[in-house]
């Protein structure tokens, strides 16, 4: 909600938006879907795609899931993405994906805690890997974080004359 709110503050008084992602993603379960995670998740999806302003996302480190698509992502219509080589762009954790991918193979495993180990570090490096979400065209590109600042200030100055145009539309169908 308060994320939501903040986007569109920031819309309505032509601010740009920089995201800083680190986001474990949204943690499935009756009781974050009872408390409105879902619904509120889509205010701030909805807040982030409707935005004009100028938008840049910088992940740090985490961005799982429905979370990095929700956090201002390329298909949502942010302008730019980058990642620090810190990054992990995955739709789940490494733990959570090798237990679920390879719960046979860890079941049968005479080592489990070993081959978990193992499996972990080949998610990571083959999957949750920036430079593998940079290839596929999720990100714009794994920046080193020493030059962090000098990239978002070319960004943003080449978004300044960032124009968007409006449908005719009375207004959207926020999720209420």
């Amino acid at each position: 909600m308060k994320g939501a709110r903040f986007v569109r503050f920031c819309d309505a008084f032509n601010i740009p938006i920089l995201t800083l992602e680190d986001v474990p993603g949204f943690l499935p379960g009756i009781n974050q879907e009872h408390g409105g995670l879902i619904r509120h998740g889509a205010k701030l999806l909805y807040a982030y795609s409707e935005a004009t302003v100028p938008k840049i996302t910088i992940i740090l480190r985490k961005a799982y899931g429905g979370a990095f698509c929700v956090m201002n992502s390329k298909n949502l219509g942010g302008d730019f993405t980058y990642a620090w080589p810190t990054a992990e762009i995955a739709v789940m954790g490494p733990e959570g994906a090798v237990t679920i991918l390879y719960r046979r193979e860890l079941e049968e495993s005479e080592n489990p805690v070993k081959l978990k180990k193992e499996l972990t570090l080949k998610y990571r490096t083959e999957i949750a890997n920036p430079y593998v979400s940079e290839e596929k065209g999720f990100i714009d590109e794994v920046i080193d974080p020493a030059i962090t600042r000098p990239k978002l200030i070319s960004a943003f100055e080449s978004l300044e004359s960032k124009s968007v145009s409006i449908s005719q539309r009375k207004h959207g169908n926020i999720p209420l």
